[in-house]
């Protein structure tokens, strides 16, 4: 497979069947107005995106929190507002983490810029692929090229599993907490994330404030929308921004 046309393409997918990245043919439209209710987090990945691209010092990011919060839709919309200034972006599988150093390698000398998207990682105890992981963020002797940052998400704060047995290797030493080996090696590697950024569930207020965005254009009863919608969310146990999108999606449905 031959390498993307970066002038043209402004994301793809590593294929590791092909080994090579196949452009992404149909992107999610998806824009930063639409996400409500994450302000805090869109100011910060939007200021760390922006000095990436203006070539300062940048921090890989880790979005983490509750399912349907916006942390993967936040990602995707950065692409859609920068990448005229250059920005790019390229999904890997947490499955295919070995072959990032080569995908980096082939991106080091490009003038683009590139965000590495690592979508929903979570990693059980007996996996290692995350090593890969660590080894791109910060710990190999070669230092990472100034034009790739790494942004994951995770409903996991530390990534990796963390069993209860591994609690026992922890102690209060004068005062401090000191950890067993187990535990630090699964904090080493949310620690190379120099960005962390935290969603939380939506309250019923947020889910309806992104109701109302999502059906600016309603001119019906909105009480009644809003009880639709609030069940809607109650028999999915969520009032996450992908659960009203969900109900939007519904409702556009011919009756």
């Amino acid at each position: 497979m031959t390498a993307p046309d970066w002038t043209r393409t402004l994301a793809a997918v590593w294929r590791p069947r092909s080994v090579g990245l196949r452009p992404v043919r149909r992107l999610d439209p998806v824009r930063l107005d639409d996400l409500l209710g994450i302000d805090f987090q869109k100011t910060e990945l939007v200021r760390n995106t922006e000095a990436l691209l203006a070539g300062r010092p940048a921090h890989n990011a880790l979005l983490w929190g509750s399912r349907g919060t916006g942390k993967s839709s936040l990602i995707k919309a950065l692409l859609n507002a920068y990448a005229p200034e250059g920005l790019r972006l390229i999904e890997m599988d947490q499955d295919h983490l070995a072959d990032l150093p080569e995908v980096v390698d082939d991106l080091s000398a490009l003038p683009q810029r590139f965000i590495l998207f690592c979508d929903d990682l979570s990693f059980e105890t007996e996996e290692t692929a995350y090593k890969h992981l660590k080894s791109i963020l910060e710990g190999s002797i070669e230092l990472p090229p100034d034009n790739v940052l790494v942004y994951a998400t995770s409903n996991r704060r530390h990534l990796v599993a963390e069993p209860r047995a591994d609690n026992h290797g922890v102690e209060l030493l004068e005062g401090e907490l000191h950890y067993g080996d187990a535990v630090e090696e699964r904090l080493s590697l949310a620690d190379r994330f120099g960005l962390w950024l935290s969603f939380y569930p939506n309250s019923q207020q947020q889910y309806l404030e992104i109701i109302d965005h999502l059906f600016a254009d309603f001119r019906g009863d909105r009480e009644a929308l809003h009880r639709s919608a609030c069940q809607f969310a109650l028999a999915r146990a969520s009032r996450s921004g992908r659960t009203a999108r969900q109900f939007w999606l519904e409702r556009q449905r011919p009756e």
